[in-house]
């Protein structure tokens, strides 16, 4: 399947926001201090389920952005 180059920015860009928001995402989690994320400095259900979520997001972002980078560099190739 060949991508169109919108689409192909899209994934990478899609890819890169992804990691930009959950790395901030984890760093504010790590810092919480409102007591969801820890209770007696030990780690929460909220805070494991969070941290799950991110890193199911970290794997998605790094596989979306891989496809809409291959998609233009196939693109670059055939031009």
């Amino acid at each position: 399947m060949k991508l169109s180059r919108p689409v192909s920015w899209f994934l990478l860009a899609f890819g890169v926001w992804s990691w930009v928001i959950w790395v901030t995402f984890v760093k504010n989690l790590v810092k919480d201090s409102s007591g969801l994320a820890f209770e007696g400095g030990h780690p929460t259900a909220y805070f494991w389920v969070h941290l799950l979520l991110a890193v199911v997001s970290f794997v998605l972002g790094t596989i979306i952005g891989g496809i809409g980078l291959r998609g233009l560099r196939a693109l670059r190739r055939t031009s």
